[in-house]
């Protein structure tokens, strides 16, 4: 059975590796607040499992197992924070540190009927894809909103975060995935966004937000 802190570092190689499959333990080291000796001691453990490659003062190679592992763990995550804003009703802004505790849970039959109860979702709440049972994870071609011109009609798709401060403000401004939305004026000082929401109604963005928000034209 994988640890709590083996699936917290699962997590984290899922996140932070590279299109190469490679992440450096400092990497690792910054994101989990942890010492670096004791991350290279967890990835020595891993290399015995199969998850990486381990080699001194080298960056980590994630092997297929441990994408593999560090999928199923994100699966998890995923799909909880679906069923707790579809089957619970709770808020978006919400769900991320319920479903922090609940990804531990050791039990396939758990989340086979989760996901079963969903009618298999492909995405999260925040627009994230869910990796299905045998960790592959749809490819997705979106953009930061920050990177798009003037005139551009656009579709909502994803947040790059999901802190509660931050859903939360995009809730004050009436922005919900899956919505159209164009860009009216990019101010050039500061580079903030004049958006045209489906409503007719007109928001503006700090670059900061935008940086944050994932498009597909």
């Amino acid at each position: 059975m994988i640890s709590l802190t083996e699936e917290n570092y699962l997590k984290a190689i899922f996140h932070l590796r590279n299109d190469d499959n490679t992440v450096t333990i400092n990497e690792l080291s910054k994101f989990l607040n942890v010492k670096m000796p004791s991350v290279n001691n967890m990835m020595k453990k891993f290399a015995l499992k199969n998850w990486v490659i381990y080699e001194t003062y080298k960056p980590l190679k994630v092997t297929f197992e441990g994408k593999k592992q560090a999928a199923l763990i994100v699966r998890k995550h995923r799909l909880t924070e679906m069923f707790l804003v579809e089957k619970m009703n709770i808020g978006w802004e919400n769900v991320h540190e319920i479903a922090e505790q609940l990804e531990h849970v050791h039990s396939d039959l758990f989340f086979d009927k989760m996901d079963e109860m969903l009618q298999h979702p492909k995405f999260d709440p925040h627009g994230e894809p869910i990796p299905d049972k045998e960790g592959n994870i749809i490819a997705l071609d979106l953009q930061k909103l920050s990177s798009c011109k003037v005139g551009d009609q656009i579709l909502f798709t994803s947040v790059t975060v999901s802190d509660d401060d931050f859903l939360t403000y995009l809730n004050s401004k009436e922005l919900e995935l899956g919505k159209k939305l164009e860009i009216l004026e990019i101010e050039k000082y500061d580079q903030s966004m004049t958006i045209l929401r489906e409503d007719g109604c007109t928001i503006t963005l700090s670059k900061m937000v935008c940086d944050k928000i994932l498009v597909k034209l």
